[in-house]
């Protein structure tokens, strides 16, 4: 969530902030909310004051006494009260709470203007993209293809969207995992393996909730959700702690399943890996001190690039428009890794900067240079997405024999120079 002195101090501002975003709030209400709210705070607290006085006078008179009795009776009255007033102000509390829940975060002042994906910005791209590639034929049309990554049996189990991976493919995928895994350890991001299911406040303060619960499965027995990504719940590992300044900033990388409903997802977007409701994926993650935040995000926007690169896939790299950047993204960066067979973009990561609002909604702090705990900024990047990043070098790499080249860095943990009939 955001800062509330945005809310109290300069509502002007944050209105016309939160515009370039696409998502809606009623801030207004919101104030008046929040009004509300300290109104019946004030009032609980003074009840409170007069219960506490009037405790102190009762204690230095005679137990029984008229004037005893006369206390005892204006107590119960006090005492009821207070009761109601602190129900007032709890509710006014909630109220409160869940409508600052709405309010997205603020895109930072070099985030361009724009309306839709049309707007966002392409700031670099890396290999020949309109390059020699006379075999590239789309990945679902390889006449093996589907010996490999069995759709049919993962409909007949799951559904849509679950598809089997087998044999080489399988070891491919692993493969790329393995790799993912360690070029994060070699950029100073600690391992972690996590769990694969939150809770309810794990999904709050990340900002899953309440903008996505309509992509995110959920077992209402349990009240907990299958994660959309190792970002939920790596960033809820610090969780109400503080962290030691001196420990900033603090990385990690996990490898995990990841499961979208993806509804109204339809077309040829959705044909072969393009879109799945369960893939891999590995994902990088930093607390940072917020003094740093945007330094950390090109580096690690950079530790996502050099995975394109030494795979030897071409991408761009898109900086979102204010009209498509997430609810609660600062900064975002895409990166796209070109497809040859379908001649188009494939997003493989998203490297984003969330400054505070997520810290403050997981209360991740640190204590800065005068002692005071204050939001650590958190940031996250997919390095990589695993079944486009598939697509990809099938596409790119199929051969004129209908094999396809396996990239030299993943020799280390695949058994052949190629893959295929």
């Amino acid at each position: 969530m955001i800062d509330i002195s945005h809310i109290r101090q300069d509502v002007s501002e944050l209105k016309r902030t939160i515009a370039r975003k696409k998502f809606e709030c009623d801030l207004d209400s919101i104030v008046e909310l929040d009004r509300a709210r300290r109104d019946c705070i004030a009032k609980a607290e003074k009840a409170r004051g007069g219960q506490k006085s009037t405790n102190e006078e009762m204690s230095k008179l005679k137990k029984g006494s008229p004037e005893f009795l006369e206390k005892v009776a204006k107590m119960k009255q006090v005492a009821a009260e207070v009761k109601e007033l602190e129900s007032l102000a709890k509710d006014a509390d909630d109220r409160f709470k869940e409508a600052f829940l709405t309010v997205p975060n603020m895109p930072h002042e070099s985030v361009p203007d724009g309306n839709s994906e049309n707007d966002n910005q392409t700031v670099s791209t890396w290999g020949e993209v309109e390059g020699d590639y006379p075999h590239a034929t789309p990945h679902y049309d390889i006449p093996w293809f589907e010996k490999m990554i069995d759709f049919p049996r993962g409909v007949k189990v799951v559904g849509a969207g679950f598809p089997f991976y087998l044999g080489e493919m399988s070891q491919l995928v692993r493969a790329l995992v393995n790799f993912f895994l360690e070029e994060g350890g070699k950029n100073g991001y600690r391992e972690v393996h996590s769990p694969i299911v939150v809770n309810a406040a794990s999904a709050m303060a990340t900002g899953q909730l309440p903008d996505k619960e309509g992509q995110m499965y959920v077992d209402s027995n349990e009240g907990v959700y299958l994660i959309p990504t190792a970002e939920v719940p790596v960033t809820n590992f610090f969780r109400d702690e503080i962290l030691p300044s001196e420990d900033l900033p603090v990385k990690r990388v996990a490898y995990t399943p990841c499961f979208r409903r993806e509804a109204g997802s339809w077309g040829k977007d959705v044909r072969g890996l393009n879109r799945l409701h369960q893939f891999d994926k590995v994902e990088l993650v930093k607390w940072v001190h917020p003094d740093h935040s945007f330094e950390e995000l090109d580096s690690l926007r950079e530790d996502a690039e050099g995975l394109l690169q030494k795979l030897e896939l071409p991408y761009r790299v898109l900086l979102i428009c204010s009209g498509d950047i997430g609810f609660p993204h600062s900064k975002q960066f895409d990166l796209e890794v070109w497809a040859a067979g379908q001649k188009r973009w494939l997003e493989v990561s998203s490297c984003s900067n969330f400054t505070d609002f997520q810290a403050r909604r997981a209360n991740i702090r640190f204590r800065d240079s005068d002692g005071k705990p204050k939001p650590v900024h958190t940031l996250n990047g997919s390095a990589l997405a695993i079944p486009r990043v598939l697509a990809a070098i099938l596409e790119n790499h199929l051969q004129e024999d209908g094999r396809v080249k396996i990239p030299d860095c993943l020799r280390k943990w695949f058994p052949s120079d190629f893959i295929g009939p």
